[in-house]
């Protein structure tokens, strides 16, 4: 428990829309500069409160089909979904804290 799990196009719906906890969906490219620094806070943040959701990375280059459903622009763009809908969502790196505020605001 803990870890970020990768998702695809092909796994999204059993491993998001149909999770039994809130899933905070991290979308990302291997270019993307701000990418690499979120990566290492949602690791912990996975650690510190994976009993309360699910956190998965969604690679927008390898998945187009998701990234497209859901409008993501740019990355990265973290997503909270529920109940099989998206109910927050915040654009660019940002700090662990307001990482933290900004998942448990949706729990």
């Amino acid at each position: 428990m803990g870890a970020t799990k990768a998702v695809t196009d092909a796994t999204f719906a059993s491993d998001v829309l149909q999770s039994d906890k809130p899933v905070l969906v991290d979308f990302w490219a291997e270019w993307c500069v701000p990418c690499k620094k979120v990566d290492p806070l949602l690791a912990e943040i996975a650690a510190e409160m994976g009993d309360k959701l699910e956190i998965v990375k969604v690679n927008i280059d390898e998945n187009p089909q998701t990234a497209l459903a859901y409008q993501v622009m740019s990355v990265p763009t973290l997503a909270i979904f529920k109940d099989g809908e998206r109910i927050n969502l915040v654009t660019g790196a940002k700090p662990k804290s307001f990482l933290v505020n900004f998942i448990e605001s949706a729990l």
